[in-house]
């Protein structure tokens, strides 16, 4: 199973590869409960996707109890609920992986021992597997650079490796 947190979630359906994530991934999506009230905002364009792979049962929603370790996440590592009930719920469930794009959370997944993606990997991944051509995963990447704060070097690298290492 695979948790997003509310960033990589955005980040995906913006560069218009959630959909074709969510279609190919064998195992369960989850999201926290307040991960899905971030993300499904009324009038942001990325909400009508994300309500319908719920809707669906392609993203399931999960309850996360907002506790004291959620509490001491938040504070120990500078990070907002959604994040932490991402964690949680990833600790709680034995998730093989968290997505997040939130540079705090990673350091939370990386202290706390929890493999982690996020939506430069994933679309790297994409292309690895052909489930998007060359052409397809440069205008993701180029659509990436644009809605995210990617440091320079992480976006040119997978242009790289897109490229076949050119």
């Amino acid at each position: 199973m695979i948790v997003f947190d509310a960033s990589t979630l955005i980040l995906l359906a913006k560069i218009e590869l959630l959909d074709i994530f969510v279609s190919s991934f064998r195992g369960g999506i989850s999201i926290p409960e307040i991960v899905r009230d971030e993300v499904c905002i009324q009038g942001r364009e990325e909400t009508p996707l994300l309500t319908r792979l719920i809707e669906d049962k392609k993203i399931h929603v999960s309850k996360v109890k907002a506790d004291k370790a959620a509490r001491k996440i938040m504070d120990d590592f500078h990070i907002d609920a959604g994040e932490a009930a991402a964690i949680i719920l990833a600790l709680d469930e034995k998730a093989s992986l968290v997505a997040t794009d939130d540079r705090n959370a990673i350091r939370a997944c990386k202290v706390l021992k929890l493999d982690f993606t996020t939506a430069v990997a994933i679309l790297i991944r994409a292309f690895e597997k052909n489930l998007i051509d060359e052409t397809e995963a440069l205008i993701k990447i180029q659509k990436l650079e644009s809605v995210a704060r990617y440091n320079r070097a992480i976006i040119e690298e997978a242009r790289k490796l897109i490229k076949g290492g050119d």
